[in-house]
């Protein structure tokens, strides 16, 4: 991408709000960004237990459908 290229647009999901993984913890999502080199986009989120880091994880990682125990399923789901 050049200098002066316009970004190309973020998705629209997910959506600021609380998620939970599928081991169980809480996570309160932020927003989107890119990153800095890459432009891959990044979901920020924050952990609601212990010290509430805040993280990020490729788009396409939070989005996957994982396998677990023998079975399917969103590796996060809105709560």
């Amino acid at each position: 991408m050049a200098a002066g290229d316009p970004l190309p647009p973020l998705p629209h999901a997910p959506q600021p709000g609380r998620y939970r993984h599928y081991k169980g913890g809480e996570y309160d999502v932020v927003g989107l960004c890119r990153h800095s080199e890459t432009l891959e986009v990044m979901v920020v989120y924050r952990a609601l237990y212990g010290e509430g880091g805040l993280w990020v994880r490729p788009i396409k990682m939070w989005s996957e459908t994982i396998e677990f125990d023998g079975r399917k399923m969103a590796r996060f789901t809105r709560t």
